[in-house]
């Protein structure tokens, strides 16, 4: 096996393609040049509507299909989010009112004009419907009571944005690249408009963007199908129609893509990844992804919330060995609560599988002879794998760890409800700017049990995170881009010695694509896949 070229556009150095030279499969057919098939899970999708979805599958779908004011170059998003709808903005001296300039000769697929009376309805839509992402932009300020005020479309090419307070220029302007924030054509959707829904039920299973495709069809747990928006303003793309299939299993996705049934397939094991090997009409696209791997420490168990204990643990776990075995290609060692590629991403990964060091520490906190302690842990695979990796090590000191297995619903439950001793869990970004995992990971403002503060898992693991509630504050309304990120770092170098998390892994994804599919972005760690680019 081969590594080739370093796909430049992407911003990570894991961004590789990888040609596989060498056997031949016995048939290789052909999609259309014009189409592309892709393999993929998409039962999570519930609703098409860009201003309700807030599954995987429906970040990709609103990045085909629909624009944000601003948003990244999908080739190469170390540039950070640009121009899109908005032309340019201007922020007031107070950092709170955002003047944006709607971009000239923008037309929806509908061919109705974009403009900032469209960005007012789309912007107003998320508050009102209050569906699951509102939260990205009602952290803002914005209520059903104030949007005369907040979100104001001043003319057909002006729309002003104003915040309750200060924030990060960065924070803002990344929360205005989700799917939520996609603008929609208002008249289209207001056409369909029932019981003053917003067109909320049409928009489900209707399309009403501006981006590279619109919607053609969606057949829940079959497929999605779109096709090439002629209006789109960067030209309509190469592939004039895109088919998602719905194929879980990778297996499945690897045959089709072996006989050339598919140009894409999404969701690769590591085993099917390497059976590829020695096909020259496919190649392997590794890429970075937002998902973070971790354990936590219940800092309401009197033992657990010794410090000592907490930094022993950290030195029970055999990072790289797990990464090499039974999670290769599909992790990588990650030791801060930034994904890559975040602003402020740290690097640095402090600890390493050290038993003596861990025994050490352990007698310090007066638990030389170890003691009982118990995992919960989803009924996932991978984490299963982890809970035993680290049940054999913490016997090595002495400490005998059970492990509960449960489903997802109800091992969040227990850890909503602090009723846990260790979680073995995974965390992904709800949007992305660092405030998404700081908020979560080191923002406790009110750790009683009465606050329920169950969003953030600092409060689920009882962790007053005091010092760190403040500077995560102090960092999401800093205007200087450069000092918000080094605030970041050093909030997260401080996180890695004090916090009872260890943060073990970030997720990394294998497709498997046609060799000559070009121009294909997973959307890094940041956001879901586009294909608006590819070409074959």
């Amino acid at each position: 096996m081969l590594f080739g070229k370093t796909i430049a556009a992407l911003s990570l150095t894991t961004a590789l393609v990888m040609p596989m030279i060498g056997a031949i499969p016995a048939a290789y057919a052909e999609t259309p040049p014009n189409m592309l098939v892709v393999a993929h899970r998409i039962d999570d999708l519930i609703s098409l509507d860009p201003q309700e979805m807030f599954e995987f599958s429906g970040t990709d779908y609103a990045n085909s299909v629909y624009q944000t004011l601003v948003d990244y170059d999908d080739l190469d998003f170390s540039k950070g989010f640009g121009p899109s709808i908005a032309s340019s903005w201007e922020i007031s001296e107070d950092g709170k009112t955002y003047t944006f300039k709607i971009a000239e000769g923008l037309k929806f697929a509908s061919g109705n004009p974009v403009t900032a009376k469209d960005v007012e309805f789309s912007l107003r839509r998320a508050i009102l419907l209050k569906k699951t992402p509102s939260f990205i932009l009602t952290q803002f300020g914005f209520t059903e009571e104030n949007l005369d005020e907040t979100l104001v479309a001043k003319d057909d090419s002006t729309f002003v944005l104003v915040s309750d307070k200060k924030y990060a220029p960065s924070f803002v302007l990344n929360c205005m690249t989700s799917a939520i924030a996609s603008i929609v054509d208002s008249k289209l959707v207001m056409e369909h408009e029932v019981d003053g829904d917003l067109g909320n039920a049409w928009l489900k299973t209707n399309s009403a963007g501006s981006g590279a495709f619109k919607l053609t069809s969606w057949k829940p747990n079959e497929s999605l199908t779109i096709e090439a928006n002629p209006n789109f303003s960067e030209g309509a793309p190469a592939m004039k129609r895109v088919i998602i299939r719905h194929i879980p299993e990778s297996a499945s996705q690897r045959l089709l893509l072996e006989k050339g049934d598919v140009d894409i397939a999404r969701n690769l094991t590591p085993e099917d990844v390497a059976g590829l090997s020695g096909n020259e009409d496919v190649k392997v696209l590794t890429d970075m992804r937002g998902r973070i791997m971790y354990i936590s420490m219940n800092q309401s168990d009197e033992i657990l919330s010794n410090p000592k204990v907490v930094e022993a643990i950290k030195y029970l776990i055999d990072y790289e060995g797990m990464a090499d075995s039974f999670l290769k290609g599909q992790y990588v060692v990650h030791q801060a609560f930034l994904p890559l590629s975040y602003l402020g991403e740290l690097q640095d990964k402090p600890f390493k599988l050290d038993i003596e060091k861990a025994k050490a520490l352990l007698a310090e906190a007066g638990y030389a002879d170890g003691f009982d302690v118990e995992f919960i842990v989803r009924t996932e695979q991978d984490r299963l794998d982890i809970a035993q990796a680290l049940q054999n090590n913490f016997a090595q000191v002495g400490i005998n760890a059970s492990i509960v297995q449960g489903t997802g619903k109800e091992t969040l439950g227990k850890y909503r409800a602090r009723d846990f001793q260790i979680y073995v869990g995974a965390w992904g970004p709800d949007y992305p700017d660092p405030q998404t995992n700081a908020d979560t990971f080191t923002h406790n403002p009110d750790n009683s049990i009465e606050a329920k503060l169950t969003g953030k898992l600092a409060w689920r693991n009882a962790w007053a995170a005091e010092g760190f509630t403040e500077r995560t504050e102090a960092a999401v309304q800093e205007s200087d881009t450069a000092k918000r990120a080094e605030m970041y770092v050093q909030l997260q170098k401080d996180f890695q010695k004090e916090a009872p998390f260890a943060i073990m892994f970030q997720k990394t994804e294998q497709n498997g694509l046609g060799a000559s599919v070009e121009g294909y972005s997973m959307g890094a760690a940041i956001t879901g896949s586009y294909y608006g680019k590819v070409t074959k």
